[in-house]
């Protein structure tokens, strides 16, 4: 296989070849898969990969480092730059002579599309079990990184706002740490596309040990992130490791938040309403 761009051998391959016969067989089932599939191989979650290969989770860790890389997101991230145009590293469907009216057209379509799609997987009965577990928590925390974390501060000013105690973390350590104080009163909202985030999954496992109730919104129904959780709420939008601030899987996460925050506060309308009249008259003075 060449580089289209450059005519260039990509460097996962030539790292798999100078070590494919010392590969064990696990590891050249994976070798084998991610050679004859590249562009599938960076829109798996690890989970997927190894249903595909005949391996497991560990073998492609292990094979992954075998070949240089630091695990397997660094694997898609390198296999990415390899084989996709980078306008396709921007946004998927985009092309490099589209006008900003086209862009503004299919991005768009894109937003649409992950909605009526997510639609689609969201089962009612999970939502039914998070709004019941939101809506009666002691204290309800949410944890995101990156493009997740903003979801996380969004659902932490919507919930906070009908006066549900809402704690938004970003912060790794704070997560963790948090996690370890919760018990079996309280909730935790863990948002991750890939559902493979390892800071994510050590801090839902932490509040699940500590008898915390964790709601996963994920867009991966294999993913790690769904094992631990008790209520699973997917996605499913079309993002990539290569392109992973897409529009779309947010717009997707936020209506799964808007559904939730909109049910809960019709449990209890007047509290609801009483709260939002005292939020919004908290900070009236700070408007212009």
């Amino acid at each position: 296989m060449t580089n289209k761009a450059n005519n260039r051998r990509p460097g996962y391959l030539t790292r798999i070849d100078s070590v494919y016969e010392q590969l064990s067989q696990s590891e050249k089932k994976i070798a084998d898969y991610i050679v004859s599939f590249p562009e599938e191989i960076i829109h798996l979650a690890i989970t997927e990969l190894a249903e595909r290969s005949g391996s497991s989770d560990s073998s492609i860790i292990r094979f992954c480092r075998r070949i240089g890389y630091k695990g397997f997101q660094d694997l898609k991230i390198n296999i990415a730059k390899e084989v996709v145009r980078p306008e396709k590293q921007i946004q998927e469907g985009i092309e490099l002579d589209d006008r900003v009216s086209t862009i503004k057209k299919k991005i768009s379509e894109s937003s649409i599309q992950a909605i009526y799609d997510t639609l689609e997987v969201l089962q009612d009965d999970e939502l039914e079990k998070a709004v019941e577990a939101i809506a009666g928590a002691r204290i309800i925390e949410i944890y995101g990184t990156g493009a997740s974390g903003s979801i996380a501060l969004d659902a932490q000013h919507k919930f906070l706002k009908i006066g549900i105690k809402t704690l938004a973390y970003t912060d790794v350590f704070l997560q963790s740490m948090s996690a370890s104080l919760l018990n079996d009163q309280d909730v935790v909202l863990a948002i991750s596309h890939s559902g493979t985030n390892l800071d994510i999954l050590h801090a839902a496992e932490m509040a699940k040990e500590q008898g915390a109730t964790v709601i996963a919104i994920t867009n991966f129904s294999k993913s790690p992130l769904t094992k631990v959780a008790h209520i699973n709420l997917y996605t499913a939008a079309q993002e990539t490791m290569f392109r992973t601030d897409a529009m779309a899987s947010r717009i997707a996460q936020l209506m799964i938040i808007d559904s939730i925050y909109t049910a809960v506060a019709l449990k209890s309308p007047e509290k609801a309403s009483d709260s939002l009249f005292k939020t919004r008259n908290a900070t009236i003075h700070k408007r212009n």
